[in-house]
């Protein structure tokens, strides 16, 4: 028997939205454009032929509107696997649980979900100003020692070679995204893989004040090279969002505007249009 979920464990506020997201379920487009940063939304929905809702609550800002005919909702959700966590919770929440009841629906919804953000390579031929689609994410985080999921036999391997190369005292994970999202939006770009890193700073072989006890983190993760598989470039969420899209049942892909490129160390000058690139490109290849 399905047991209805306390209100402990699903919070719904007064009005009927959903916690942290603050929204209800008809304020949701079966397609997300998912970013990190709450400004970048208006630069998704800036190019929508009309917007029929705004709301904002933290770092989750939300704009859905209409794009060429296609219902689309852009959504910012803050930086690092914790938020994203979050975020594709409530997004499953939102189209998999009945409110009223607390029960799940007994069919289930599958949403399209997007990320639209910034990463660096760490490889020589991946410069900035590249666009790439990750077709997995390596997660140097722990957010899936709280989950349960099934790996492949490849997904396994990378996992066990990245936790080597770095002799990491935990276990990372390796998650494929989207296939079918991928046939969708890679056409023009490169397809890589893509770590996701827990920080910004340290686990990036950042040094500041402080110093990095894996400072040449990017050296090693560019080197592992595993029956043609390498690493291309690294972020703060990818991997969270592919892991939650496994376990929940959504087609989820990361898609990123190379802006900097740690090895030969350039950063692009001009990273706002590169982003526009992507999210033009994004926009159309949906409405398609």
């Amino acid at each position: 028997m399905t047991k209805r979920i306390p209100e402990s464990e699903l919070i719904i506020n007064p009005d009927g939205s959903i916690y942290h997201l603050n929204l209800k379920p008809e304020d949701l487009a079966s397609t997300v454009i998912a970013v990190g940063d709450p400004d970048r939304v208006e630069k998704v929905s800036k190019y929508f032929d009309s917007i029929e809702l705004k709301v904002s609550k933290r770092e989750f800002v939300t704009h859905t509107g209409h794009f060429k005919g296609k219902r689309i909702t852009a959504i910012s959700t803050g930086m690092g696997t914790d938020n994203i966590e979050i975020f594709m919770t409530e997004l499953d929440a939102l189209v998999n649980v009945d409110f009223k009841t607390r029960l799940p629906k007994k069919q289930h919804t599958s949403l399209d979900i997007i990320r639209v953000g910034t990463s660096g390579s760490m490889q020589k031929d991946i410069p900035a100003g590249s666009i790439l689609a990750s077709a997995y994410g390596i997660g140097l985080d722990t957010l899936m020692a709280f989950y349960t999921t099934k790996y492949s036999e490849l997904e396994k391997n990378v996992a066990r070679a990245v936790q080597d190369s770095l002799n990491l005292p935990f276990l990372p994970y390796c998650i494929e995204g989207s296939q079918k999202l991928l046939d969708l939006l890679s056409e023009g770009l490169i397809i890589g893989n893509t770590a996701t890193c827990p920080g910004f700073f340290g686990p990036q072989g950042r040094e500041v004040r402080i110093k990095p006890a894996i400072p040449d983190i990017i050296e090693k993760l560019a080197s592992v090279n595993l029956d043609k598989f390498r690493i291309t470039n690294f972020e703060m969420e990818t991997s969270g969002y592919y892991a939650m899209g496994r376990l929940l049942g959504h087609e989820v892909l990361s898609l990123n505007a190379i802006v900097a490129n740690r090895i030969t160390q350039e950063f692009a000058d001009n990273a706002y249009e590169i982003v526009d690139d992507l999210i033009k490109h994004t926009l159309k290849k949906v409405a398609e």
